[in-house]
Formats: structure tokens, C-alpha cells, sequence
């Protein structure tokens, strides 16, 4: 299956790439302050084609700031070598959130419901939209990013590990068979709920990861 197909605007298809991090079937917040987010970060080998995704990063700086873009604009493209991350050796990173949850499909088109058949691990593409962010009269500093929109699975890959299994943990724990297993356990006291604060006032959403890069230099790749 070939992914030559292009969008005008904005918009545009990704090439092939190995899913990190996903969260694409429910929203998640990662700190108290974030709205919850569908979001999912594309690893794309070093080498890979990104000229579309450098093409409509660049559109999406032009309309926003014209000629002359802010020096220290933040990039969407990482170096996966300065990640400590599976799988991230010798890639390139992107990141891509949505309000709304993307579209996930099959290579025939079918939709994907069970999370046993989308995981970090596994292989896709992804229609993606460039946004610019922050600036002058902003919080954040300038940059700019990526909004998901759908995606499709295109194969199955070793899926990354989230940690150590339960058999690895406890592998050389020794505990201790407890004594009197039939005596009454000992009266517990109710615990006392803590006292509810009021609600904190939304935030802005915390800036990306602060790398730096040139438009004009292909962003360093």
C-alpha cells in the first residue's frame, strides 16, 4: 500500500512510522493543570522522507509570522538519540495531540475498537495538521506543532515493554508464611477524608519540550 496521497493546506499524510507512546482510545492528562488529550508520538527512522510534515510545519509558521519567524522557535521534530527511550535510538520523534479522538482504521478500512490491536509497538500512518503556538503576548514560547486526525494501522511490530512484569519483580522476595492466618484482624479505625479544596482555574497547557531549530534548515534534520 503506498502512501502517496497529498493534502493541500496544512495537512498532510505521514509516512510509515513505529508508534511510541499512545493514547488514542481515551484522553489523558499527564499533569493536574493539562486538559485531557488523545495524543500518540511517531517514530520515524533517520533518513525517512519528512518532507511533507517540514512542508506544512513551515505554512503554519509563514501564516503566523510571516517572513521573519521568531529566532528561538521550538521544534516538533526530537533527536530520539537524546531520549533514554525503547526505540528511540535512530529515530526522529513527533508528537501529534487532538481534542477529539482520531479516526483509527485497519489497512482494509475497518475500524479498530480493541486496544489489544493498537499499541506502542505496532506500525501506522496518520493524516497530521501543522498549528503554530505562543509568541509575542503569549505565556509559551513560539513553536510549532502537530494536531492528530486519523490513523491507520499498517502492520503489527514487537510491542515496547511498559515495565517489569509481576515474575520479575518478586522473583527474589522471600516472604515469611504470616502467623495465627484465622485470628480476628484488629478493629481499624474509620478513616477520616480530607477536607475538599475548590477546584483550581484551568491553566495553558504546558509548552513542549524546549529543542530549538531552524525552519529554514529543515528543523536539524
Amino acid at each position: 500500500m503506498g502512501t502517496k496521497k497529498q493534502f493541500q493546506g496544512a495537512k498532510c499524510l505521514t509516512p510509515v512510522f513505529r508508534v511510541a507512546f499512545q493514547s488514542v482510545f481515551k484522553a489523558k492528562a499527564f499533569s493536574e493543570d493539562q486538559d485531557p488529550k488523545f495524543e500518540i508520538t511517531m517514530l520515524f527512522p533517520k533518513g525517512s522522507d519528512l518532507k511533507e510534515l517540514k512542508r506544512v510545519a513551515k505554512l503554519a509558521i509563514s501564516e503566523k509570522w510571516g517572513d521573519n519567524p521568531p529566532k528561538n522557535l521550538r521544534s516538533p521534530f526530537k533527536d530520539g538519540d537524546e531520549k533514554d527511550y525503547d526505540g528511540f535510538a535512530g529515530h526522529i520523534s513527533v508528537k501529534a495531540v487532538s481534542d477529539r479522538r482520531p479516526g483509527l482504521v485497519d489497512r482494509d478500512g475497518t475500524k479498530i475498537i480493541s486496544e489489544e490491536d493498537f499499541y506502542s509497538g505496532c506500525y501506522a500512518i496518520a493524516t497530521v495538521v501543522a498549528f503554530p503556538y505562543g509568541g509575542k503576548g503569549s505565556p509559551w514560547s513560539p513553536g510549532v506543532s502537530f494536531g492528530l486526525r486519523n490513523i491507520m494501522k499498517i502492520r503489527d511490530g514487537e510491542p515496547f515493554e511498559g515495565g517489569a512484569t509481576a515474575e520479575e519483580d518478586f522473583e527474589d522476595v522471600e516472604v515469611d508464611a504470616p502467623e495465627n492466618l484465622d485470628a480476628d484482624p484488629p478493629e481499624r479505625k474509620p478513616e477520616r477524608k480530607p477536607e475538599r479544596k475548590p477546584a483550581r482555574k484551568s491553566k495553558p497547557e504546558p509548552e513542549p519540550e524546549p529543542e530549538v531549530a531552524d525552519p529554514d534548515d529543515d528543523f536539524g534534520f
